[in-house]
């Protein structure tokens, strides 16, 4: 199988370390998981007051939910053999997904439960997309890029949101519709962008998209700083 294949040679894979490290940083796709978390802090940000505490929580919970949990269910549920399967066994990538997936709704159980019940909702939602989008249930009727930009644009402002006010407003759904533009626009890409990796056609257009690719990821991460960084001082 060559390296196209594996996927261990992506942008967003060290190229530094054991191999089996690397294929795991991989694994985390971490900038788009940086982008998903991103958009809890845009969402946590839109509240008249800041609880920090569960900006971190939240944040948290998106990076286990998403960068562990759901990229190892991928893995584990998709039709087409998936390159990270070839350096864990699906015993491993489930005890992750598991572990992971169990400590994300236990930080996000104590909130719902004692601060922030309307959390449960998004968090109801937010399982039900894991396992559905992931595991091509219903014929893959919820694997595609519109709920994907949903699931991991749309609904992690909102929860962010939420997390600090326990209700939703209509700015927050602005700005949720808005990180599902985004979101849409990075899966659309990076489908485009994975397929001529693979076939090792149309290189030029390949590094366009790659270089897309990174300023969308950068951008967004960056933006989410400065508007924490802005309210962290002034607030």
């Amino acid at each position: 199988m060559s390296a196209n294949d594996t996927r261990i040679n992506e942008w967003f894979v060290p190229r530094f370390g054991p191999i089996r490290f690397r294929a795991f940083v991989g694994l985390l796709f971490l900038p788009y998981t940086a982008m998903c978390v991103s958009f809890t802090l845009f969402g946590s940000m839109l509240a008249d007051s800041t609880h920090w505490d569960r900006v971190g929580a939240i944040a948290l919970v998106y990076f286990l939910a998403l960068g562990f949990a759901a990229h190892c269910a991928d893995n584990l549920g998709s039709k087409k053999v998936k390159p990270w399967g070839n350096y864990f066994s699906r015993l491993q990538l489930a005890a992750v997904m598991l572990l992971t997936m169990a400590a994300a709704y236990a930080i996000g159980g104590y909130y719902i439960v004692f601060h922030v019940p309307v959390l449960g909702i998004i968090a109801a939602l937010e399982g039900f997309f894991l396992f559905a989008y992931n595991f091509e249930f219903w014929q893959g009727r919820f694997h595609n890029n519109f709920w994907f930009a949903i699931s991991w644009g749309a609904l992690p402002v909102l929860a962010g949101f939420v997390m600090q006010t326990n209700e939703i407003s209509l700015i927050a759904i602005i700005v949720a519709a808005g990180a599902s533009i985004v979101s849409y626009a990075e899966i659309k890409m990076s489908r485009r962008y994975k397929q001529l990796v693979k076939t090792d056609s149309k290189e030029k257009t390949a590094k366009e998209l790659e270089g897309r690719l990174k300023l969308l990821c950068l951008s967004t991460t960056c933006f989410a700083l400065i508007v924490l960084l802005t309210r962290a001082i002034f607030s």
